[in-house]
This record gives C-alpha cells, sequence and structure tokens, in this order.
C-alpha cells in the first residue's frame, strides 16, 4: 500500500515538473534533474528519459512484462513567424517575372531595382512598400515564392553542321593567347536550322551572334544555308552591333568556312578563327543563346516560306531590344578544382547594356546613344509586339500542319529557293 501511494505521488511530481523541464534551457534542465532525483531517488539517466518521454504512448519492456507508459500530451506551440511577402507582393513578383521572360533568382533580384525602374516607365504603378520589399527579396526567396510558378521544359536539340573541308588549314584553330575576351568586339557566330526536324528541301536558318565579354546578342533569319545568303546576314548583324568587332569565331560549317568571309575578315582587319571539330564547348558562348535566344522565342517548327522568314525577323527587330536591355546575365569569374569536384564563382546578374556602359574602352558618344535608346524603351510594348508576332508566326504554321494533315496542297508561292 505504501508503495502505491509513493508511485502516485512521484507521477504527480513527474507531471508537476515535466511542463517545467520541456520548457528550460540545457544549464536549468540540469539543476531540475538534480531536485528530480533526489524527491523521487530515481536514477539520474531514467529521470532525464522519463522527464522527456512523458506525454508520450511508450511501450517497453521489464523482467519480461510489456508496460506502457501513458502520460498527459503536452501540446508544442507553433513557432509563428510574421507575414512579411503577402499575397500582393507575390502577385506582384509574379507579374515582374513573367514580364522578363521568367528569370531566375539569381538573375532577377540584382535586376529588380531596375525592372521596376523599367515597368514605372512604361505606366505600371507598384506600391513604395511593395517595392521595397521586393528589392530587399534574395534570390533564393524569388525562387522559393515561385516554385509552384515555374514548369520545367526538356527540349531536344539538334545538330544540323556539315562540315566545311574548304580553307580550313588557312583559318587557324582559336587559341586565348590570340583573343583578348576582356574586351568587348569578340564574337562568336553559328546557324540555328527551322527545319521541323525534317531534312528534304529549302528551310530558312537563323544566323546568332554573341559578343563573349558583353554578352550582346544579335540575330537574323536568312533564307537557307548558303554562302552568299550567310555572308550578306552576317555583314548586316556586324553592323548591328554597338562596338566595332574584332574577331569572329565559328564552327567547321561550310557556310562560315569560305572565301567570303576570309576576304571580307582581311578588308576589315578582323580575327577570323574556328572552333576544334567535336568540340561543342570551344562555342560555349553562342550555344547558349541558341536555346535562350531563338529556340525560345521561335521554337522548332519548319519555316520554309518568305513571309515566316519576314515575320522572324521581325520579332527579332523586338527580340534584341528585349534581350539586351532587359535580360541579366551571369558570367563565371573563377572556377576552382577541388579533387573530382569543380567549383565555379559567378559575377552579379548585369544586362549586356549594363555591362557596355561600364566597360572603360567603349567610347563614350557610344554609351550616350545607348543611354538615350534605353530611356525611350516601353518594356511593356515591346513584349506585346514580340508575343502578338510569335502568335502570328504559330498560326500560320498551325494551318499549314492542319492542311498536311488533311491531304491538301499547300500553294507553293512563297516557297524558299
Amino acid at each position: 500500500m505504501r508503495k502505491e501511494i509513493e508511485m502516485k505521488v512521484r507521477k504527480e511530481i513527474s507531471k508537476a515538473v515535466v511542463k517545467r523541464y520541456k520548457k528550460s534551457s540545457k544549464k536549468e534542465k540540469g539543476k531540475i534533474l538534480d531536485e528530480f532525483t533526489k524527491i523521487t531517488g530515481y536514477n539520474r539517466s531514467y529521470a532525464s528519459w522519463l522527464l522527456n518521454n512523458l506525454g508520450k504512448k511508450i511501450v517497453f519492456y521489464r523482467d519480461g512484462k510489456r508496460i506502457i507508459l501513458v502520460g498527459e500530451k503536452i501540446k508544442k506551440k507553433k513557432r509563428e513567424r510574421p507575414v512579411i511577402y503577402d499575397k500582393k507582393v507575390i502577385d506582384k513578383l509574379k507579374k515582374i517575372w513573367k514580364t522578363f521572360d521568367c528569370l531566375c533568382g539569381k538573375r532577377l533580384a540584382p535586376f529588380m531595382e531596375e525592372g521596376i525602374k523599367s515597368l514605372e516607365r512604361s505606366g505600371i504603378k507598384i506600391e513604395e512598400e511593395i517595392k521595397n520589399k521586393l528589392i530587399k527579396m534574395s534570390a533564393a526567396t524569388i525562387d522559393r515564392k515561385l516554385r509552384k510558378y515555374k514548369k520545367i521544359m526538356n527540349l531536344r536539340r539538334r545538330c544540323k553542321t556539315k562540315p566545311g573541308s574548304l580553307l580550313k588549314s588557312q583559318i587557324p584553330i582559336r587559341t586565348y593567347s590570340e583573343w583578348d575576351e576582356k574586351m568587348p568586339g569578340f564574337i562568336e557566330i553559328d546557324l540555328v536550322d527551322h527545319s521541323g526536324g525534317v531534312e528534304r528541301g529549302i528551310f530558312a536558318q537563323t544566323l546568332d551572334a554573341v559578343d563573349v565579354f558583353t554578352g550582346w546578342t544579335e540575330t537574323i533569319c536568312v533564307e537557307n544555308k548558303s554562302q552568299v545568303k550567310v555572308f550578306e546576314g552576317l555583314v548586316k548583324i556586324i553592323d548591328k552591333f554597338p562596338f566595332p568587332i574584332l574577331g569572329i569565331d565559328s564552327d567547321n560549317g561550310s557556310e562560315f568556312i569560305n572565301h567570303h568571309l576570309v576576304k571580307f575578315c582581311e578588308s576589315r582587319k578582323i580575327t577570323f578563327t574556328k572552333s576544334r571539330p567535336y568540340k561543342k564547348n570551344d562555342s560555349c558562348y553562342i550555344e547558349q543563346k541558341n536555346w535562350s535566344v531563338v529556340r525560345k522565342a521561335v521554337g522548332y517548327w519548319r519555316y520554309e516560306t518568305k513571309q515566316e522568314v519576314e515575320i522572324i525577323n521581325q520579332i527579332y527587330k523586338y527580340l534584341r531590344l528585349f534581350t539586351n536591355y532587359f535580360q541579366p546575365q551571369v558570367k563565371c569569374i573563377e572556377k576552382i578544382r577541388i579533387g573530382s569536384k569543380v567549383k565555379k564563382r559567378y559575377d552579379k546578374a548585369k544586362t549586356p547594356y549594363q555591362r557596355v556602359i561600364e566597360c572603360e574602352k567603349i567610347e563614350i558618344e557610344t554609351k550616350e546613344r545607348l543611354k538615350k535608346i534605353y530611356e525611350g524603351l516601353d518594356i511593356i510594348e515591346i513584349k506585346k509586339r514580340i508575343n502578338g508576332l510569335e502568335e502570328k508566326l504559330f498560326e500560320i504554321v498551325s494551318k499549314k500542319k492542319m492542311k498536311e494533315k488533311r491531304g491538301e496542297k499547300i500553294e507553293k508561292e512563297g516557297i524558299l529557293v
């Protein structure tokens, strides 16, 4: 009887002490354990286990007997944090993210302040409180808040380059000693085919060029892959760059390795080099733009009419403004190999326009001219024009596809030759 009374007393003491024990710090818990073991006579190890598990349903065995320890459930209070980024902030963030072509957090966060200014110039008003919160938002928070809105797209890329044997011995393979990539003017060029996966016949090609230092990108759609058409397109592209071209690097395709381009580069004192055969990473800068600029805008459809080429070039007219003035990019500035792993460090995300403005080697007159163009740009209007032209292009292609399915003849007028 006396033992039963002692057990009841111990249980009551345990229930009274456990609430205080769980809320206490590590040092206070040690003092509570000392008092608790003196009063109850429990072993210190058992006393610690009991106070930690009281309130839970625990099954254990003692002397072959199954014992269930049940205590009062102590509800833990959830840590309540104040909501900083409410629905209004997230809605504005989502609109900005969509306007600037779904940038990742590391590219959008450094550009947020400049992006908001460009939106305000276009007539979009953002409350001061929301604006401050958006500017302070970190890259990780941006990615976390936009996680459910992001869609991952896995698209296969195709390579249609045929090697050109002509003049290969005369055009040197690019080496870093010949190129000064720490100044603007050295560009990589490549062709993106619009065959739609069908090799037969003649189809349009996009000539893509990117400056390695600034990331400034220019594109033009040409009617076919012939040396004459590609050369004409390249001359037009070179004139669009805001700084003089000092070097051109291409792949080994016959559309680039020809007398037209060699003579042109010699007349303008441009260094002309080619990448190594079967080494895609030699042209890594332009390979990135083939997807992020060209494929993202016009897709993988087959384009084979003059009307489609004209519409694509109209898209590129506005796309170059959007890409060069409103699309921040990060550049790898350091690579460190640690065993089998390679750690990369990137600089702060900046648009090609910002990199041109910050470059000391570009003339002040050029910078002033670009500033005037930038201040007069309406980001919302540019996006509307691009989206409208893309819809028009895809509508033409979808009608053509429907005719093919029905077995109807497609009009040959306007087909590229």
